[in-house]
């Protein structure tokens, strides 16, 4: 992966053996044993999507896939099979054998399939169920027939690469990287395969392009560990090697213990909500985001190369924001890579659920973990969002089971990262969180003037008939952001199933009208903290993007970025 790198390792991914199994007799018939798959399909690619070489929108709940490969003569230590992101509950085979099972549609996981080995040749089989289940968190992978309102095509399968990899025995299984800027210091935590058996040595060293900084040699005998390295300033006036989107340095971290060494990097940064405000380092900092759902015309979820997210991520900025939410997704690992590297910040979203149950709960938690985990180093991730507009726990304004939920989920990410702030539903009916994120798709600026010119009556009330506070909550000092609101869509656009937020605009000219009256609104406020503008590109029937699903733009950029406050 982009953020945590070995030396040997090589991509599986391109064309799989592929077959649906729409009656369930795979098991019964026993497909893991040496069965060929006579369908072709191009992974990472959904069968859903054009780029799959599929493109089948219909219902399939059961499919496999199988890959045959010859791994290098050079491999000759422990062999792990590592999978990026698979929707939803796989099982998984290697030369005949069953090496595991894993559940969760947005994050890694990997076998050791070293004991499956006999010869170089290996033959993987993966058996995937995706079920049209509302309790999975599916973000925005609607759960009947077809797209509807704010939900598309779903994405079933292998959705992001998946490779081999060598490892020693004895391997780092995570290093998290957490800066101190107040007194210079980087804590870092290691967590190893499993327990050494006497005490080995661990090696660290800390580089800023290609100087070493600091480096340290200690001694590890538990399964985790940490150590403190001091991180020495740049600049004796400027606080010059500090991470924000202005000024993004990234440090490498290589990580040596016995024979296995592993490359990730992090940034000196500070992010805290205080007062009503949020800090950035120390310092004020107002956040411009824009809403970025993450989808492709021909690729749906899955990025169609790393290009692609760079040109996203050059795009964001050049229309003068300084941020982004993913909305609903858990993005491939490279493009919160690129948002440390260009300077951009984060909120990670985690997809929602839409059926509150104890299997909701349980793969909300088992997902929050697994984000935070995976992503810990990014120092652009400012803001974890665990809910999203009371989806999963639509009863939680009166709701005390869903209220306490909702509040688990906020001290369980806490209790995870104390380092970044969490926003624990945002939208509306909220309880206790970091910050308050409010939606209010108001047509103009003039109605957003009207709802918010007593900002406490509004704080205290509702927003579009949605309480902001859940019943027994109010505000305390957390900062106040209207984290969705636009939504501007073209009347030539609005055509059958599309649609936008309080009608379209008959052309330029009117569109930057109206949606300069709701920036000018919101950043004329002292009040608010920063907003979040919906959204960056349409996505299926959803037609207000800023920019086309094929991410050309609807305007000219440089009027886009006068209106948002970078001339």
């Amino acid at each position: 992966m982009a953020d945590f790198r070995r030396e040997k390792w090589f991509s599986i991914s391109g064309e799989w053996e592929f077959e649906f199994d729409d009656e369930n007799v795979g098991l019964d018939e026993f497909w893991y044993s040496g069965r060929r798959f006579f369908g072709k399909i191009n992974v990472p690619y959904v069968y859903q999507c054009k780029a799959s070489g599929i493109n089948d929108q219909s219902f399939h709940k059961v499919m496999w896939y199988r890959k045959d490969v010859v791994l290098p003569e050079d491999y000759t230590e422990r062999v792990f099979l590592c999978f990026m992101a698979v929707d939803f509950y796989k099982r998984v085979w290697v030369n005949g054998q069953y090496v595991g099972e894993h559940k969760g549609g947005y994050t890694p996981f990997s076998f050791d399939i070293t004991p499956c080995l006999y010869s170089p040749e290996v033959s993987i089989i993966v058996r995937v169920e995706d079920d049209i289940d509302p309790s999975q968190p599916r973000g925005k992978q609607f759960w009947g027939e077809k797209g509807d309102r704010c939900w598309y095509t779903p994405s079933s399968g292998i959705w992001q690469d998946v490779y081999i990899e060598e490892r020693p025995s004895l391997y780092i299984e995570r290093v998290y990287c957490t800066s101190n800027i107040d007194d210079s210091t980087l804590k870092v935590s290691i967590k190893l395969s499993e327990k050494p058996r006497k005490a080995i040595g661990c090696s660290l060293k800390v580089l800023l392009e290609e100087k070493r900084v600091s480096e340290i040699q200690f001694v590890v005998s538990e399964k985790e560990d940490y150590v403190i390295i001091h991180i020495p300033e740049e600049d004796n006036v400027d606080e010059t090697h500090f991470w924000s989107p202005d000024n993004p340095v990234l440090y490498n971290l290589i990580a040596e213990i016995g024979d296995d060494r592993v490359t990730t990097f992090f940034g000196m940064r500070k992010i805290e909500a205080r007062d009503g405000r949020i800090l950035l380092n120390n310092r004020a900092f107002e956040g411009r985001l824009i809403l970025d759902q993450g989808y492709w015309e021909d690729t749906l979820l899955t990025p169609p190369s790393i290009e692609a997210l760079a040109l996203d991520i050059h795009l964001i900025k050049k229309m003068g924001f300084n941020g982004v939410r993913m909305h609903q997704k858990i993005e491939n690992p490279w493009f919160y890579h690129l948002c440390d590297k260009f300077g951009l910040v984060v909120w990670g979203e985690l997809p929602s659920g839409y059926k509150f149950s104890d299997e909701e709960c349980s793969n909300l938690y088992s997902d929050m973990n697994d984000f935070i985990e995976r992503d810990y180093n990014h120092p652009s991730i400012i803001t974890w969002v665990p809910l999203n507009e009371s989806w999963g726990v639509r009863n939680i304004y009166g709701n005390k089971e869903q209220q306490n939920f909702a509040l688990s989920m906020y001290h369980f990410v806490k209790a995870k990262d104390m380092t970044r702030l969490c926003d624990t539903n945002d939208g509306w009916e909220q309880v206790a969180s970091d910050i308050c994120g409010v939606h209010d798709y108001v047509k103009d600026g003039e109605g957003f003037k009207r709802n918010w010119q007593d900002i406490e009556k509004t704080l205290s009330s509702s927003v579009q008939s949605r309480s902001i506070y859940a019943d027994g909550y109010s505000r305390k000092k957390e900062p106040v952001l209207i984290t969705e609101f636009g939504g501007i869509a073209f009347s030539s656009d609005l055509s059958g199933d599309n649609w936008g937020y309080e009608g379209g605009e008959k052309d330029e000219e009117s569109f930057l009208i109206r949606l300069g009256g709701l920036v000018e609104a919101i950043t004329n406020n002292p009040r608010f903290s920063g907003f979040c503008y919906t959204q960056l590109t349409d996505v299926a029937q959803e037609v207000n993007g800023l920019l086309r699903i094929d991410r050309t733009p609807k305007c000219d950029i440089e009027i886009i970025r006068k209106i948002f406050g970078l001339n």
